[in-house]
């Protein structure tokens, strides 16, 4: 899965159950960190905002999630943004590198079709 600062929110918690059922590798930067959830924020008189924290995330195991921090790479490759400007994007390029390795060290194995029932 790609990952980056970018990525904050439901892009913070996806990467994190990601992760923590097994799925494969988290590849790119450590996401944004933001997800505590805000609503009900009324405008001011000036039409500005204030946002205020009104829920947050927490593990099966009862810990909080890591709330400022977000979700570390598994293999890190930082954004390029002088590639990126040109159409180069370092971070998918080397995820596509990592897919068809994996994909190579264990390719998908089709399951048997069972024997048809007799009815």
């Amino acid at each position: 899965m790609l990952i980056n600062g970018w990525s904050g929110s439901g892009g913070d918690a996806f990467p994190d159950f990601f992760r923590k059922a097994g799925v494969g590798p988290l590849i790119g930067s450590r996401t944004w960190g933001g997800l505590i959830g805000i609503s009900g924020a009324p405008t001011l008189i000036d039409g500005g905002m204030i946002t205020v924290p009104t829920f947050r995330q927490y593990n099966q195991d009862g810990t909080w999630f890591k709330e400022g921090h977000g979700v570390d790479p598994d293999i890190n490759v930082p954004e390029d943004y002088s590639k990126l400007s040109v159409g180069v994007d370092n971070q998918l390029e080397k995820a596509i590198e990592v897919v068809i390795r994996l994909h190579k060290e264990t390719p998908y194995v089709y399951p048997k079709q069972p024997p048809y029932e007799k009815r």
